[in-house]
């Protein structure tokens, strides 16, 4: 085989080199993700200026750039702490964050990729200690499982505000008490709730028999109101009346044949 000429080989070495050059100087940001730039001879981390953003962009090929998801994450951290009366409680959360993109060189050069292990874990865990320590085992399994969300939220965000992390949300997933606490609350929610039915039922029937009595007082005056009202001459009066209403219906056949007892005239049918 016939060597290369010599005007070829440097030519063959010039387009390795570049394309060596190019691949070292091109940079590819995923959806999701920005990139944080590194000059290794421009004063290192680039804070001052926006991080990457998604797409093909080109570097020198001696400085580096750091890619970092900018979504929206997820982490679940399950915990051992005190309730405020010294039990211990295990409490499973997830916690939504995302990098501030805007920080995002801040936030490589200060906490590193790491800043979820390094920041974020720690802030949790020490705002759920806190917050779970000024609660009793009853509450934190039935009544303030919502307030103690709350305030695991709102303290993490306090620790987390300037270390360039975004707090979107806390979750507490499951509050587990020990077995024997847990029976004790629940044999005790079950007696209040049989407790306050049984008052219901007492309350329901003095109700009933409280719309009884009014009724019959009701009743009672309505009849000495209208035993008072009926004297003789308004009895005979209304009794004269039904006498002519029924004289004069077409399929009577009234006799009169003399006054009863009480004056009015007695009424005989066809029969």
């Amino acid at each position: 085989m016939d060597r290369l000429p010599k005007a070829v080989i440097p030519g063959i070495v010039i387009f390795i080199l570049l394309i060596i050059f190019i691949s070292k100087s091109t940079v590819t940001i995923g959806s999701g993700e920005a990139g944080v730039l590194y000059k290794v001879f421009g004063g290192g981390v680039v804070t001052d200026e926006p991080p990457l953003g998604e797409g093909f962009h080109i570097v020198a090929p001696w400085n580096k750039v750091f890619v970092y998801e900018v979504r929206q994450q997820e982490i679940f951290e399950k915990m051992n702490v005190l309730s405020s009366n010294g039990l211990d409680i295990k409490l499973d959360a997830s916690v939504w964050f995302q990098p501030d993109y805007q920080n995002l060189g801040k936030l490589h050069q200060e906490k590193s990729e790491q800043y979820r292990e390094r920041v974020l874990l720690p802030a949790v865990r020490s705002a759920a200690r806190s917050v779970v320590g000024r609660y009793t085992p009853e509450q934190l399994y039935s009544t303030k499982r919502d307030a103690i969300q709350k305030e695991i939220f709102e303290e993490t965000k306090k620790i987390v505000s300037d270390q360039f992390i975004q707090l979107n949300e806390v979750l507490v997933r499951d509050v587990t008490l020990p077995p024997t606490i847990k029976e004790a609350i629940e044999r005790k929610l079950r007696q209040e709730q049989e407790s306050l039915e049984y008052e219901f039922r007492l309350e329901k029937a003095e109700k009933e028999a409280e719309r009884q009595r009014i009724e019959a007082e009701g009743k009672a005056n309505a009849n000495r109101i209208l035993n008072a009202s009926l004297t003789d001459n308004i009895l005979r009066e209304k009794g004269i009346d039904a006498t002519l209403r029924m004289s004069e219906s077409p399929n009577s056949k009234v006799i009169v044949i003399g006054g009863g007892d009480d004056g009015l005239p007695i009424i005989l049918g066809n029969q």
